[in-house]
């Protein structure tokens, strides 16, 4: 921190006793003081400071050592005073943070007692550095000030109640992914399972890189070790602060996060890193190609206006060390342009791309193309016979949004890549994989999407596979014709008293429980596209120490976005899933409610148009305000009957149609590549 004089909190902060910084200090999630906030150290800088987090007071703070400076000084996120900072009133506060690892910027930062104000001073785990995008720009985000800070008052000391019962890493997680999800159109969040992989490509190595970190989903799935540097860059401020304090929350690592147009404005010119991760912006046009014709980065050829993606390719080459380790991720068509297929022959050629790996549909936005990663090395040698490794996972795509099945595209990428990074060739593994050497790669289009070069897994009784198929749907098709609904019985309009599942709730009738945290257990999780669409758990949430919500037989889940009538019974079968984002999960005390009736009756068209309030791009269900009527339990159980007969027929309906399409495509597959006879 910045002043001239001594740093101490001049204005008392309400609480049970004082905030005590245990280190060197690095600011990284909001704190605030339980008593008096006292400073101890002394703040060495060399100009200008940027802080871990904007720190404002909101009382008089005055220093209590002196502040020395000689050069400029970079923290990870701007807090800025060249003398005493004032405010409007006292500091408060519910728990205090301490530091344990030091500042670091151009100018080192020592503070042994905490910083304090309303927003709180930040305590990081390890050592925090932002910059702007050259090391004299400036700070990555603008520094409120206390009258600033005024009117959010009561929303940070929500936030800092909330960490005080989850804690700092936990609470940071859970409003981050609130915003997220709020702003699905603003950002391209990288998911934690293809981040873990993308990490677990790159090795466990100590220096890692991402130039294009958004809100730092790639170094957050870093395996830590000691003395590990992470670097990051971003182009908007937000994304680089954010990324600043999620790696500060949770790693012991030195954080380095810059601010400004990594391909223009490189902020770590210099940096030579062991591996770097990287989901580029993809099919930008205006990525500086009139700017940088002359750029150094470019070894292996001037990348076209319209392949941007082979910039970023060159530039993480540009900052590893040699031998070092890249992992990108990629859109398909950067795999075959030929716009990019010199650049293409010359990776190869230099034993610089050492795999291309196709992903499963819905692995990462957007979620309709089966999107590539390409792990490169920087060449310290070049390899007499180099060959390519070509991954296709697309066979573990699964119908459920929730993603891929992870643990099958994981298990065979590592699988393959480990085997063909050590003896520099595979064996061929039909359908999934195969090494090639580069020669053979080397044709007019150098085209390197994996499904054109791997042959299909060799068909196991085709002819076979499909009468079991056709035997499946056609005992479907009895049953569904079983399962019919009877003619229905004419009846005058009912008119019930009413009641609605808040009441419910307030009464003790049902608990209301909302999903989204995916704690420590390993289990499926229930997404809502799951419920729409009637299929098993599909889907996964990152880990984090708050509890999942684990569904049980009797329970009735209802997605709240879509604005579709539905709600889902759960049976033995999904029992036991995480509720995922979206659902709000009702159990029902069964002496008072019956599970069936229940779900029926929250299914209705009526019902849910007057429950569900209307934006401009979605349709949120309030679930508070679904009716039901007050029947005895009986006639619940009557009507839950019923519903449940139709649910079955509806089971049915889909089970059939999904064998249909299954038969369908066996057939035209069969026939075109010759395993099943056309007589």
């Amino acid at each position: 921190m910045a002043g001239n004089g001594p740093v101490a909190g001049n204005g008392p902060v309400a609480g049970n006793g004082p905030a005590v910084g245990a280190g060197p200090e690095t600011g990284a999630v909001p704190a605030t003081g339980m008593g008096p906030v006292v400073g101890t150290g002394q703040a060495v800088g060399g100009g200008p400071e940027t802080g871990a987090v904007p720190t404002a007071g909101m009382g008089p703070a005055v220093g209590g050592g002196p502040a020395v400076g000689a050069g400029p000084e970079t923290g990870a996120v701007p807090a800025t005073g060249t003398g005493p900072a004032t405010g409007t009133g006292p500091a408060t506060g519910t728990g205090a943070v301490a530091g344990t690892g030091p500042a670091v910027g151009a100018g080192p930062v020592a503070g042994m007692g905490p910083e304090a104000g309303a927003g709180g001073a930040v305590a990081g785990r390890g050592a925090v550095v932002a910059e702007g995008a050259a090391v004299s720009g400036p700070p990555a985000v603008h520094a409120p000030t206390g009258p600033e800070l005024l009117p959010s008052c009561p929303l940070l000391r929500g936030a800092a109640e909330l960490a005080a019962e989850l804690g700092a890493r936990q609470t940071f997680e859970f409003l981050l992914g609130r915003y997220l999800d709020a702003n699905p159109r603003q950002y391209t969040p990288t998911p934690a399972d293809l981040a873990g992989l993308m990490a677990d490509l790159a090795g466990p190595v100590r220096t890692f890189l991402d130039p294009a970190c958004g809100t730092g989903a790639l170094l957050r799935a870093v395996a830590p070790r000691p003395a590990q540097e992470l670097y990051a860059q971003d182009s908007a401020p937000e994304l680089a602060a954010l990324t600043a304090l999620r790696l500060a929350l949770r790693s012991l690592a030195a954080v380095r996060t810059a601010t400004g147009d990594t391909l223009r404005a490189d902020a770590f010119p210099d940096l030579r890193a062991d591996a770097v991760l990287c989901h580029p912006p993809f099919n930008e046009r205006n990525w500086g190609h009139d700017e940088l014709a002359y750029d150094p980065r470019w070894e292996y050829g001037f990348p076209a206006r319209n392949e941007s993606e082979l910039a970023w390719v060159q530039h993480a080459l540009a900052r590893l060390k040699d031998g070092g380790t890249a992992v990108l991720l990629m859109p398909p068509a950067a795999a075959s342009r030929r716009s990019g297929r010199r650049i293409r022959a010359d990776l190869l050629r230099r034993g610089a791309l050492r795999a291309v790996v196709a992903l499963p549909v819905g692995a990462a936005p957007p979620y309709n193309i089966p999107l590539h990663l390409w792990v490169l090395r920087r060449p310290g040698r070049v390899l007499a016979q180099p060959e390519l490794l070509l991954v296709d996972t697309g066979q573990f795509a699964t119908e459920g949004r929730g993603g891929p099945d992870w643990r099958a595209v994981r298990e065979s990428v590592l699988d393959a890549w480990r085997a063909h990074d050590s003896a520099g060739t595979l064996e061929e593994r039909p359908g999934l994989a195969r090494s090639l050497p580069v020669i053979d790669l080397l044709d007019d289009d150098v085209d390197l999407a994996p499904a054109r070069h791997l042959p299909p897994p060799a068909a196991a009784d085709g002819a076979g596979a499909l009468t079991a198929v056709r035997e499946r749907l056609g005992e479907t098709l009895r049953l569904t014709a079983d399962l019919t609904p009877p003619p229905a019985d004419p009846a005058p309009p009912a008119r019930w008293p009413l009641t609605t599942v808040g009441e419910l709730a307030r009464g003790g009738a049902l608990v209301m429980r909302t999903g989204g945290n995916g704690g420590h257990a390993r289990v499926p999780v229930l997404t809502d596209h799951d419920v729409l669409a009637g299929t098993a758990p599909s889907g996964a949430l990152p880990e984090s120490d708050e509890e999942a919500v684990l569904t049980e037989p009797g329970d009735v889940v209802v997605p709240v976005l879509g604005g579709g009538a539905v709600a889902r019974v759960i049976d033995g079968a999904t029992s036991g899933a995480a509720l995922g984002r979206n659902l709000v999960l009702l159990r029902p005390v069964p002496a008072a409610l019956d599970s069936w009736f229940l779900a029926g009756f929250l299914r209705g068209t009526a019902n849910n148009r007057q429950a569900s309030s209307y934006a401009s791009t979605a349709t949120r269900l309030d679930v508070r305000r679904l009716q039901l009527p007050r029947l005895p339990l009986d006639e619940q159980r009557r009507y839950g009957a019923r519903f449940r007969a139709l649910d079955d027929f509806e089971r049915a309906l889909r089970q059939a149609g999904r064998l249909g399409e299954q038969l369908v495509r066996g057939m035209y597959d069969g026939l075109t590549d010759g395993t099943v006879a056309p007589g």
